[in-house]
């Protein structure tokens, strides 16, 4: 992920709620790594077939740093 811009949502209380108690008990994850790979997941199950979405996905799964992939491959 190269670049990164902020979207404003509201959202169900339920969803807040039960997204808070998420984030409380596993705290390697945050809003915006959540808000990534739900949004991503979404579009790829919904026909997205960019490479590029599959991408943040993987990577908001697996916190794959930037630029870690094939670095030092020759």
């Amino acid at each position: 992920m190269d670049s990164t811009i902020t979207i404003r949502a509201e959202i169900p209380a339920e969803l807040s709620e039960s997204l808070e108690e998420y984030l409380r008990h596993h705290p390697e994850w945050d809003y915006h790594r959540v808000c990534s790979a739900a949004l991503s997941l979404f579009l790829l199950q919904n026909g997205d077939h960019d490479r590029r979405v599959a991408r943040v996905y993987i990577d908001t799964l697996f916190r794959v740093p930037r630029g870690a992939i094939g670095a030092g491959a020759d």
